[in-house]
């Protein structure tokens, strides 16, 4: 069985599936008119479907599993309950073997109100601590994945295991970027976290939304020095834009082929608003002493952490932060205590984080988001387990 409206000789395009009857079926129609709406830029700024304060977006995910019973949520009768015998009724518990028996294990730091809110925040995060009044601390999060790699893939796209689009992905698409010299959505990580590519991947949106990875160091973004001369290269991309251009034309403004081209435009830009954007030799010592940066410092969650005001500063509409830990991350089966150097690592960049994007005007409009996988039980299978 064919369909007459598509050609026999080329693969059905995004566009023409939208077009087709099934689509139309299985899609919302507002979602049909957006993706089939034709844009010359699909990164040109856009105003959302509602007035927002927020133009930017900094998210910072911790790998792992940060302990919230230990952090930020705290639970006075799990204290009081202490190496009590509970029984394991959710299905991801009792049938793992081990768990036959559970006990309630209390939070092993104290937590204390901060700030004019009085909101409550435990001794593992001081520097945060003194950020509460700009905070906004959600304690009814839950998930039903107990898996690192799933929780991951929903944190980030909506579902556990199916491929879908980054929710930085899903910003730039509905919003645009407002540096054309810089991606509109950058992720910093030293290393993969669980789910790897797929938590910046821009899937079934055009590719020009997917995230860019920044690792921190000498040259956080490789190959951006430019090896010929710049006037060079703008023949070279202008005669290439005409044979792309010509290319498309003929393939019925093929989604794959019109990202390239706003790659090979980006990447251009780049060559110059990427050495300035992680130039911190213009930053103040003052500063830098904020971050617990020392002169000279590429690495570090306190370089990541400047590197997204600096990002965010200059346009770019979406900055992820990932802290995959420089030994090991906050997945804390065996031993609570690995949460103090994972904290004492973020606690003070963090807080500078905030403190500079206020000082400066931009938490305004600068969205923060801090998050982890899910969190970690209120209790371990043996009364004295020193793990979550």
């Amino acid at each position: 069985m064919t369909n007459d409206n598509l050609p026999m000789t080329t693969h059905a395009t995004r566009r023409q599936f939208l077009h087709s009857a099934a689509a139309s079926s299985l899609l919302f129609p507002g979602i049909v008119q957006q993706l089939l709406a034709d844009s010359d830029d699909p990164l040109a700024p856009a105003q959302p479907h509602f007035p927002a304060k927020a133009k930017n977006i900094v998210f910072l995910f911790m790998t792992g599993g940060v302990s919230h019973v230990d952090t930020f949520d705290p639970k006075p009768e799990l204290t009081r309950s202490h190496g009590k015998e509970i029984k394991a009724d959710h299905p991801e518990i009792k049938d793992r073997p081990g768990y036959e028996r559970i006990f309630l294990k209390r939070p092993q730091w104290e937590f204390t109100p901060h700030g004019e809110c009085g909101t409550e925040v435990s001794s593992l995060f001081p520097h945060i601590a003194n950020c509460v009044d700009d905070m906004a601390v959600i304690r009814s999060m839950h998930t039903s994945h107990s898996n690192h790699y799933n929780a991951t893939l929903g944190m980030h796209t909506g579902s556990f295991n199916f491929s879908r689009p980054s929710i930085g992905s899903w910003v730039t698409y509905g919003l645009g970027t407002l540096n054309r010299n810089l991606p509109g959505f950058v992720v910093i990580a030293p290393r993969q976290t669980y789910a790897g590519t797929q938590v910046f991947a821009s899937d079934f949106l055009p590719a020009a939304h997917q995230g860019t990875l920044v690792v921190p160091g000498a040259e956080p973004v490789r190959n951006v020095n430019p090896r010929v001369p710049i006037d060079r290269q703008r023949l070279e991309l202008a005669a290439l834009r005409a044979f792309n251009e010509e290319h498309l034309a003929e393939r019925s403004g093929d989604p794959q082929l019109t990202a390239r081209l706003q790659t090979f435009e980006t990447a251009f830009g780049m060559q110059m608003a990427v050495p300035d954007a992680f130039d911190f030799r213009q930053e103040t010592a003052s500063t830098l002493d904020s971050y617990g940066l020392q002169p000279g410092q590429t690495d570090g969650f306190g370089w990541q952490c400047l590197a997204a005001r600096r990002l965010i500063e200059r346009g770019v509409r979406f900055v992820e932060l990932i802290d995959t830990g420089s030994s090991g991350n906050w997945d804390a089966h065996g031993e609570m205590m690995t949460h103090v150097p994972l904290a004492k690592n973020v606690d003070q960049p963090i807080a500078a984080l905030l403190h500079d994007l206020k000082q400066r005007g931009m938490l305004e409009d600068t969205l923060v988001v801090w998050t982890t996988e899910f969190g970690r039980t209120p209790f371990n299978n043996t009364d004295d387990a020193k793990g979550r």
